[in-house]
């Protein structure tokens, strides 16, 4: 969970943002979002979802078994091991959503 305050506090620094235009933007009390960056309260699910989706993230939740290999995946770019690197090389799925949301 503090991973999750604190990418989340990053996000809101990056998009310019004070804990007050956020909280405003999500419904949320300027309280609240800063007890929540600064560990004070154990969070609602509902609150950390508004004020990712008002900073342009999604949350996802993954089964602990399967972190390590989808943490692999992201870092590698969206490609599946032994998928050949360089200019011949499939695009990434990550790569492709990417192109797709533009």
């Amino acid at each position: 969970m503090i991973q999750l305050v604190a990418e989340l506090e990053n996000a809101r620094k990056a998009a310019g943002l004070t804990q007050e235009a956020l909280a405003t933007r999500a419904g949320l009390s300027r309280m609240t979002v800063q007890r929540i960056e600064g560990g004070q309260i154990d969070p609602r699910l509902s609150s950390l979802l508004e004020m990712a989706r008002m900073l342009g993230l999604e949350l996802m939740t993954v089964p602990a078994a399967l972190r390590p290999q989808l943490e692999d995946f992201v870092r590698s770019g969206g490609r599946l091991l032994g998928q050949p690197a360089g200019v011949g090389a499939p695009p990434s799925i990550a790569q492709s959503l990417a192109d797709e949301a533009r």
